[in-house]
Formats: structure tokens, sequence, C-alpha cells
């Protein structure tokens, strides 16, 4: 057995994992997964992983992740093999020594029925369409127009937004919720929302500290931009006038019910008044804001997208000091020392 997954530890999860080797075939494979599979764990000693899990989409992935020698997540697969037929996400890691682990996560049953926060986000959706097509049009012209290089450049990323956001609307709207998943670079989509804050009328001071040695993440670029940008505009419309982006690795997090031994936090941090303290309680609800003209529906959106890639959004918050961390998990044995860089 690995010596990566020997520990006792690992014994005692209740997460389905398994070990295979070059050949992807079966060399270990704890209690929590031969249980939900239904098997002996020596019956499942030399299998095929794509006979053990029955879908050959998981073995083409996991082929893939050891010619590659990276991570390779599997969202919601639907595996015939477990319980008659249940969704589950799959991570797989290439083994220093050789081989892969598979990590199993069953998924929850989605309900038939429509949330009222999704409902909402789809009226919402319909109604913001003909305004961003106006806005690109009129962005448009004006990049004709002018002859500044500047100019151009904040009417081209009028009409980025104006497509962004528009493709934002045409998924709520023909219900493809499913993030679509590809390797995001943190720091970019970081330096994306800087770059956004800083067009804004009156934007704050703007200060980055970042971590440099972090990974890329499978994620929705789209999705986790909009709630870096959320979040960074909930803070300019509270007041704040010094707006501070920063990213990090933090060890031994727990997301949901789940522990990890690494996550990635970006924090949007601000010096502004702070969350009412009659909103703290309700702040992640839909509908629910401390501006006379807010929607409530930032906030809400911001929780369901960390939710869709297995992570959370926290917050912590005085007067003069308010910290919102998006926290995504790190795949095993990509955790790094956090040796941050500032600059203003």
């Amino acid at each position: 057995m690995s010596e990566q997954v020997s520990r006792g530890w690992v014994e005692q999860l209740s997460t389905g994992l398994v070990v295979v080797d070059g050949e992807l075939r079966v060399q270990w494979i704890n209690p929590a997964l031969a249980e939900l599979l239904g098997l002996g764990l020596r019956h499942a000693q030399g299998q095929p992983l794509q006979g053990l899990l029955q879908d050959a989409g998981v073995a083409e992935q996991a082929a893939r992740s050891l010619a590659e020698q990276r991570s390779v997540q599997c969202r919601g697969v639907l595996l015939p093999g477990i319980a008659g037929g249940q969704r589950v996400d799959v991570a797989l890691q290439p083994l220093e020594e050789g081989g892969l682990l598979v990590e199993l996560h069953t998924l929850a049953e989605v309900p038939s029925t429509v949330s009222p926060l999704s409902a909402t986000l789809r009226g919402f959706a319909h109604e913001v369409k003909n305004p961003l097509a106006g806005l690109r049009g009129a962005a448009q012209l004006l990049q004709r127009r002018l002859e500044d290089p500047d100019m151009q450049a904040l009417a081209a990323m009028v009409i980025n937004e104006a497509d962004r956001l528009a493709a934002l609307a045409n998924r709520l709207l023909h219900h493809d919720g499913a993030p679509r998943l590809a390797p995001v670079n943190l720091h970019q989509l970081m330096e994306r929302v800087g770059e956004l804050i800083r067009a804004e009328p009156k934007p704050p001071r703007l200060r980055h500290d970042y971590d440099p040695s972090l990974p890329d993440v499978e994620g929705d670029a789209d999705r986790l931009q909009q709630v870096l940008l959320n979040l960074a505009r909930n803070a300019i419309e509270a007041g704040a006038k010094t707006l501070s982006l920063r990213s990090r690795v933090e060890h031994g997090v727990r997301l949901g019910e789940r522990m990890f031994r690494s996550a990635l936090r970006l924090d949007v941090m601000d010096d502004g008044p702070g969350v009412p303290a009659a909103l703290r309680d309700t702040l992640f609800e839909p509908l629910v804001s401390g501006r006379v003209d807010g929607t409530g529906l930032g906030l809400a959106l911001s929780r369901e997208i960390a939710h869709e890639h297995g992570g959370e959004l926290r917050y912590v918050s005085r007067p003069g000091e308010t910290v919102f961390s998006l926290y995504l998990p790190l795949p095993p044995r990509m955790g790094v020392a956090t040796t941050g860089r500032a600059h203003g």
C-alpha cells in the first residue's frame, strides 16, 4: 500500500479512497469505499479501475492524470456502480512513487424544485440582457471614434465585461448551472478585478498582497471573478477608501463536511464601516442588503458560486476592517508555504 495513504487518519476517513498502479489496477482500497461499493477489501485487489467504478470516463481521466503527472478533478460524475447510480466528485492525484490516488465524494441529491434564489436570478438575467446589449453597442461606437489609446482600452474593457455578464445571464436562463472548469491562475484573476476597480468613477486605494507560489486551480474563471468583483464593489459602495486583495494557503481547513490539509484563501479587505450588526446573521441570504438601493443578490450569488467550487465564503468584520474570504480546496500534495508579497 502507498506510504502516502498508510497513515492511521486515512483509514478512519469516511471519504472513499483507492490507490491504483501504473496500469490502473487496484493496489489498495479503504473501508469506506469498499462499503460504498458493496465489496470485500480482498475482492477489490487487482481489479481495473474502470471495472471497479463501472465508468470509462473516469478511467480515461485517470490515464491522463498519470501521463501528464498532474491532478485532475471530475465533478458530478454519475457512477452506476455506486448504490445503483449516484453522482460523485472524483479527485485524481499522481503519487511520487508511481500510481494514482483516487478520492471519491458522494453528492447529495439535487432537489427537483427550483430554489427561490435560482428563480430570482433567472428573472434578473432576463431583465438584464437588453441593457447589456445596449451598453455593449454604445461602447463599440465609442471605441471606433476615440483616438486616445487609453480611452479605447477602457471601451474594450466595457465590451469584455458586457460579454462576460451576457454569458452568465445566458447560463442562468438556459438552466446550464454547472460551472465550466478549467485551470485558473488566481493572481491573473485578482489583477483583472483590480483593473476593473481602478476604472470606477472614484476608485479606492488598491493594494495587493499575493503568495507567489499559489498553484492554478480547476474552476470557472468567469464565476470566480464575479465573486471577487461583487465583494470589491460591495466594499466601495459601503464607503471603503482602501481595498486590499490578498492570497494565501491555509492549512487544516474544514469546508462543509470535509477537512482539507490545505486550502486556498482569497481575501478582499476594506477599511469601511463594517457589516451592520443587524445583518450579520442573514448577510448571505437572498434579498438581504444593507443599502436602500441594494438588490441583496450579490453575496447570495457569491456564496452559491463558492459552494459550486467545493469552497466557502466567510467574513469577519469590525469598524475600519472587514475581510471577506473565498476558500477553495487545494488538491492533495499541492500545499505550499506562504511567502506573501505586498505592493500598493
